[in-house]
């Protein structure tokens, strides 16, 4: 009898184990993915449309459409730039004076505009700078059109390539975490079917296995959940600028994921694989 119940507390250590470690590659796959999100987004956000004012255009005038323009959904952050500080930035890198030769500053009031990650595309910045050029104020509104498409483009191929792989390791884990459950069943179908031939029911016969089940998820699920978070905080000590790209939202996020699906698929897995195995005539069980 001792034997058996030390047989039976082995096989629930290991199952935590392997459960914790496939939930850990789980919680991996979850934070990658929102990260890469968030990295896309940075990256579409720092994208800049310039947009050139008129010659006679004032600082007043400057100042005000850059509040209007500030209130557009479009817009993420503004910077404004002076006449003399676009002419200090072309002498910082050309290294000539054109005001040298033609007597005065060739430069207009303008302003660099960043804009919110999904109108970050060339669709969007179409019509964006119509709206924009339709200001009396505005002379020119400038970006880099090939540079947008090509971004995009990239963009969606790693999500798409990273979305493929995460789906494949979710299959893996699922099946890893399936095949565990499905052993520590299988060593007590006899018991199983011994249960069922003195009259037990189906759901007593289900109840011990779904209740151990249950508890090997949550503890398999805040192990892995801790030893996550430590990695992240790690993380966050070795280079402070992950944190950026990791927020705490994205952090409860993974950790919510791996909690949930710990403890759904084990008990699921462990539903399944006693009503398999209650479902299985004596002659079936060697």
């Amino acid at each position: 009898m001792r034997k058996k119940h030390s047989s039976w507390q082995w096989q629930a250590l290991t199952s935590t184990i392997s459960t914790t470690m496939v939930l850990v590659l789980l919680g991996l796959v979850v934070i990658f993915v929102l990260t890469a999100k968030k990295l896309s987004e940075s990256v579409r956000e720092n994208l800049t449309v310039t947009v050139v004012l008129q010659d006679d255009a004032s600082t007043q005038d400057a100042k005000k459409l850059m509040t209007e323009l500030s209130q557009k959904a479009y817009v993420n952050e503004i910077e404004y730039i002076s006449s003399e500080q676009a002419l200090n930035e072309q002498i910082e890198a050309m290294g000539l004076d054109p005001t040298e030769f033609l007597g005065t500053n060739p430069f207009s009031i303008s302003m660099e505009l960043k804009m919110k990650a999904d109108y970050a595309c060339n669709d969007s910045l179409l019509w964006i700078s119509k709206e924009l050029s339709e200001s009396k104020l505005v002379s020119d509104v400038m970006y880099q059109k090939d540079l947008v498409d090509n971004l995009n483009e990239n963009l969606q191929r790693v999500s798409l390539i990273l979305l493929v792989f995460a789906g494949l390791l979710i299959i893996v884990s699922l099946s890893l975490i399936n095949n565990t459950v499905r052993l520590s069943v299988y060593s007590r179908r006899f018991i199983i079917h011994t249960m069922k031939l003195v009259g037990a029911k189906w759901s007593f016969i289900r109840r011990p296995f779904l209740v151990r089940s249950f508890w090997i998820g949550i503890l398999s699920a805040v192990l892995a959940d801790a030893i996550l978070l430590g990695t992240i905080h790690w993380a966050f000590k070795y280079d402070a600028a992950i944190r950026q790209y990791v927020p705490m939202t994205n952090i409860a996020i993974m950790a919510g994921c791996v909690l949930i699906f710990g403890l759904v698929i084990t008990v699921l897995c462990t539903y399944l694989s006693v009503t398999h195995y209650l479902n299985m005539r004596e002659s079936d069980l060697h």
